[in-house]
């Protein structure tokens, strides 16, 4: 496992300015990469045991991880 947080902005180069324009014009977008932050954040403080969880609890976070950043790639692609 990384203990590296996935931010956004570093999963999609190049698009710091769509993200940004997207979430200011999107009110979806913006919500859900606002749930991504969440959760990213939530991860990491998992993985480096600073509010550590179950195991279980872990890999749900990541999996809602993984598929809020298919939504955010799916809207960028479409923007």
């Amino acid at each position: 496992m990384s203990n590296t947080p996935h931010d956004i902005y570093e999963d999609f180069p190049g698009e710091a300015e769509k993200i940004h324009a997207l979430k200011a014009s999107d009110a979806h977008f913006a919500r859900i990469l606002e749930e991504y932050h969440e959760i990213n954040r939530d991860v990491h403080r998992a993985e480096t045991n600073v509010e550590p969880v179950e195991q279980l609890v872990e890999v749900e976070m990541r999996k809602k991880r993984a598929a809020l950043k298919d939504d955010l790639a799916r809207m960028l692609a479409k923007a």
